[in-house]
């Protein structure tokens, strides 16, 4: 069992095309031993984004704090403290921080 702060993992920048004002910590994954799941914790700052992207795996994610949205080519949902997202696999998404602090949220997906 492994039990730590979020805080002891360094946050690093997001360094793909498109991305901008995003740090990520792995905060339990691959190195820990983790079999099925990697979780990740995401903080956009104001003004930032993700790129759009797709992928194969679904994700959920949990927001904990800030403002944002989550987009797709014609739509765009509101995000705040407590809301839920699922991303279907090969759903083209992207994460957009439209408020005027950090947009923090847990990312949880397949290995």
């Amino acid at each position: 069992m492994i039990v730590r702060k979020y805080t002891d993992i360094e946050a690093v920048d997001v360094e793909i095309e498109g991305a901008e004002r995003v740090k990520i910590r792995v905060i339990i994954g691959e190195d820990d031993g983790a079999p099925n799941f990697i979780m990740r914790r995401f903080t956009i700052a104001p003004g930032g984004k993700t790129p759009y992207h797709t992928h194969s795996w679904e994700h959920e994610v949990y927001v904990l704090n800030g403002r944002g949205e989550v987009r797709q080519k014609d739509s765009a949902k509101e995000l705040s403290a407590g809301s839920v997202v699922l991303v279907v696999p090969n759903e083209e998404h992207n994460f957009v921080n439209t408020g005027e602090e950090p947009l923090d949220f847990l990312c949880v997906v397949p290995k």
